[in-house]
């Protein structure tokens, strides 16, 4: 609209990563202002205060597992909630200058993770090359596209090649296909979006000690309401040694009768809870619902408590 200024997003950059592909795959990102930023925090930090409507950052490899910066930024300062995710197959790319050819590598740059996903695809196709780390695989492509690099290639997301005007040697560098990280949209607090049927709800908890059984505490209020729990991970709390909280995606939406009633429970037991959002699950699967746990159920329970209260 005349006079309305684009969305402003961030994202974890530089440009050229899997963050930026996934951030692109939204359709409001193609007439929104995209600012890539060093780091998770400073991306988040940018929410925060107003900077950018949104930002986008990795939160789980099914190879690496959690990122852990993301869980423990989202766990503290002003909150922040999620609004959607993105899931993103990682497919690497062997990059370099165009005219070099794959027995010409001898150096090759990329990021920790994406080394680790490819250590045997180098092992066959370039054993004699040198890997060096760098701070993400964008990083690496653009240290190979200056002049007299240090490096001959770098492994990176396929969107780098047209960021950096590098050449393909090679598609699908990888040990193992199939593998995909998520991604998350965050932005300041306001209503979750509507329910979908296929949701997630994200949390922090908060125990309030450490005791036998205060785990089992924390699952039984999901449990007993019919809740499933799709990740759960323990992280410390930086307060004292031994101090944790819990990071936690639930099947269901704020809205359903039963994961509302759980995050009570989790109110009454519990020393604090962040609330992260509900938001639709990029699978799109519908939440799978046990009999006695429909909203239904719950209404015409209460009712039926109301009656003996003779209210």
């Amino acid at each position: 609209m005349p006079g309305v200024p684009p969305a402003r997003y961030a994202y974890l950059g530089p440009e050229g990563t899997f963050t930026e592909a996934a951030l692109r795959s939204l359709p409001a990102a193609a007439k929104a202002e995209l600012q890539p930023f060093a780091t998770v925090a400073v991306a988040l930090d940018a929410v925060r205060l107003g900077d950018a409507d949104g930002a986008v950052v990795p939160i789980e490899s099914s190879v690496e597992g959690a990122v852990a910066v993301t869980l423990d930024e989202l766990s503290t300062g002003d909150p922040l909630i999620i609004t959607k995710e993105m899931l993103v197959e990682v497919q690497f790319s062997l990059l370099a200058k165009p005219g070099a050819q794959l027995p010409d590598i001898r150096k090759v740059a990329t990021h920790p993770h994406a080394e680790a996903q490819c250590r045997r695809w180098l092992a066959t196709h370039l054993p004699k090359a040198e890997v060096v780390l760098e701070s993400s695989t964008a990083h690496a492509a653009a240290m190979v596209a200056v002049p007299d690099p240090l490096y001959d290639a770098a492994i990176a997301a396929p969107i780098a090649a047209q960021t950096y005007r590098l050449a393909t040697l090679a598609t699908g560098v990888a040990d193992r296909t199939g593998a995909v990280t998520r991604f998350v949209l965050v932005s300041r607090p306001g209503p979750p979006p509507a329910p979908t049927g296929a949701d997630k709800t994200s949390l922090v908890a908060f125990i309030h000690d450490n005791h036998p059984g205060a785990l089992l505490e924390l699952l039984e209020q999901f449990a007993a309401r019919g809740v499933d729990l799709t990740r759960i991970e323990s992280r410390p709390t930086g307060s004292a040694l031994g101090q944790y909280c819990f990071s936690i995606d639930a099947q269901g939406h704020v809205a359903d009768a039963r994961v509302g009633e759980a995050l009570m429970g989790l109110r009454r037991t519990c020393a604090d809870v962040r609330f992260l959002g509900s938001y639709p699950r990029a699978d799109g699967s519908a939440t799978a619902v046990t009999p006695g746990t429909a909203d239904s159920d719950f209404t015409d329970a209460d009712a039926w408590l109301r009656r003996l209260r003779g209210s």
